[in-house]
């Protein structure tokens, strides 16, 4: 165990010496995969569908704050749903702007999480999200996380619906695509189930963080959470979901929220103290707990 502790040690000074490079890595990785997986989804328009014009969105991006890589993921959603349904891309265009203005543009560092969430539905690990940001961020996180899913369940309609609206008259179903594509992404039962879920799962794991009690089996009751509420909602309002990625997920997002806790997280309880100060007009009272740290071992040379 100590082990592991001293190699986060090293892994913590590596990336304090050279953060902004390892910050960069990641938005371009994450952009890339990001794009990649819209082009790969929605990619209606073959012009911007190709890999080249992929790769060189990311790297752009990557030269510019996290909230530009947003910005770009929803122009190349909207041109994707321009070329598929002009009613999808009103409605798309109307939901983004009221993400912009509302929430983003007051939060530019949350963008992340909204194009994080995504990507993690589309790899069939969604209840990584609320768990792991439960555990590092705050309540003002979840309106991202919403916000995420929603996208990504208005590509899923997207991806089934547009091969059936192809070949029809613009003018006289563009009325009923805007009805039918609203109606598909505002009274979505399984993307309601999945929102109660999420918002349960994140503020369960963010409350019992913040408690002064032993925080290792908290992901564990997110992880049982996001099983019962979506298998409940799941009966409720007559959805069906896969159990068997239901399942995976949850247990993946326990290893993930685990490593994450053992980086962020890490602590001594054993070795607690509760101590008390005062003031003129106060008594304070503190619990302190440790972090678990381990000196790195130092390598001594000895000349004979």
């Amino acid at each position: 165990m100590d082990n592991l502790f001293v190699l986060r040690g090293k892994m913590q000074e590596m990336y304090a010496r050279h953060s902004r490079i390892f910050d960069k890595a990641i938005q371009f990785i994450v952009a890339l995969v990001a794009f990649f997986l819209i082009n790969n989804n929605i990619g209606y328009m073959k012009m911007l569908a190709q890999p080249t014009i992929t790769l060189a969105l990311a790297v752009i991006c990557t030269f510019f704050p996290m909230i530009i890589t947003v910005v770009a993921a929803a122009a190349l959603i909207l041109c994707h749903m321009y070329a598929a349904s002009m009613g999808m891309l009103v409605v798309t265009g109307i939901v983004f702007f009221v993400m912009f203005v509302f929430y983003l543009r007051l939060t530019p560092k949350k963008a992340f999480v909204v194009l994080l969430t995504p990507i993690a539905f589309m790899l069939k690990v969604p209840y990584v999200i609320p768990i792991a940001y439960a555990l590092i961020s705050g309540p003002m996180t979840l309106i991202a996380i919403i916000c995420g899913t929603i996208v990504f369940y208005m590509m899923q309609y997207v991806k089934k619906a547009t091969p059936a609206l192809q070949g029809e008259d613009v003018a006289t179903s563009m009325m009923t695509q805007v009805s039918a594509y609203a109606k598909q992404v505002f009274q979505n039962k399984q993307m309601l189930v999945v929102i109660i879920a999420f918002i349960i799962c994140f503020l369960a794991v963010y409350t019992i963080r913040r408690q002064a009690l032993d925080h290792a089996w908290k992901i564990a009751v997110g992880a049982v959470l996001n099983v019962v509420i979506i298998a409940g909602g799941n009966i409720a309002m007559g959805t069906s979901t896969e159990y068997g990625s239901l399942i995976i997920g949850c247990l993946l997002s326990v290893v993930i929220g685990l490593v994450l806790e053992f980086f962020f997280f890490s602590v001594d309880y054993a070795k607690s103290e509760n101590l008390q100060f005062e003031d003129d007009e106060y008594y304070y009272y503190v619990k302190a707990v440790p972090k678990m740290s381990v000196a790195a071992p130092t390598k001594t040379v000895k000349k004979i």
